[in-house]
């Protein structure tokens, strides 16, 4: 197994590609906790994962868990963290996937009305996505820093080279590279690599709920001509997260069926 017995902390856990990452964490041979705010969206999750685990679920205490946290809150990512440490014994593994969007046009003009992009959605994406991410490699770090061991992986997005009613989310996400690729030159000495991956267009809740036309426009933008199932995503996250990718660190991949090619 890929992932046999590694701790891992994943953000998001609670829906679209944080969900299929849990599973496939499982599928490895983890032992998985996840967070999210979203405590329907975790006892999902938890339901499906105890289908994909199967008997190994109950023969393994622990094997995975969730918990309801706000990664923008230091007590709250520490709180875990110690927890997961004092249960364990140390935390191999950090998947920075939660991340929230609240789109809008920076500026938009029509019929002499301007209306602009508002400072609660800019702080609100920026403190989740970008905030968040640095918090939890910042604390999973000391703990990955005191066992000369780690593996941090974050979700960017392609939106991060610019995307059209997405100031905030772009540029939280390139913040996210910037910050990934920072982590890897502070922590490379001490045997963390820090990666992160920017997923194209996936097939999840928030893209379910694109019109029929627009979603065709942007398959047509797609070499391969269809979204992602996340499942697809979580495969890179586990491949970057696990020893096979031991000399990886500091890289972003772009996991979008071609989009960006040529952009």
């Amino acid at each position: 197994m890929l992932l046999k017995d590694k701790v891992a902390l994943i953000t998001g856990g609670g829906n679209g590609i944080g969900r299929a990452i849990v599973l496939r964490f499982l599928q490895d041979g983890a032992k998985v906790v996840t967070v999210d705010l979203d405590q329907a969206g975790l006892e999902e999750t938890l339901k499906e994962a105890g289908q994909v685990a199967g008997a190994a679920l109950s023969e393994s205490k622990g094997q995975v868990r969730g918990e309801v946290a706000n990664i923008t809150k230091r007590e709250d990512v520490q709180r875990v963290v110690d927890s997961i440490v004092n249960e364990h014994g140390r935390l191999d593994i950090l998947i920075n996937n939660a991340g929230i969007t609240r789109d809008a046009l920076t500026t938009k003009v029509k019929d002499g009305e301007v209306k602009y992009m508002t400072d609660e959605q800019w702080d609100a994406v920026l403190e989740v996505n970008l905030k968040g991410t640095w918090l939890c490699s910042q604390i999973a770090a000391a703990a990955m820093i005191k066992q000369k061991y780690g593996r941090i992986v974050s979700t960017a997005s392609v939106a991060a080279i610019g995307h059209m009613g997405q100031s905030n989310y772009a540029a939280s996400k390139a913040g996210v590279v910037a910050v990934t690729q920072t982590l890897a030159l502070e922590l490379a000495r001490f045997n963390i690599a820090v990666n992160c991956i920017a997923p194209g267009g996936t097939k999840t809740r928030m893209t379910a709920a694109i019109p029929e036309n627009i979603m065709a426009n942007l398959i047509e933008r797609i070499p391969l001509k269809r979204f992602a199932e996340p499942c697809e995503i979580a495969a890179v996250h586990a491949f970057l997260a696990s020893d096979e990718a031991s000399f990886i660190t500091g890289q972003c991949i772009f996991v979008d069926g071609g989009q960006t090619v040529g952009a």
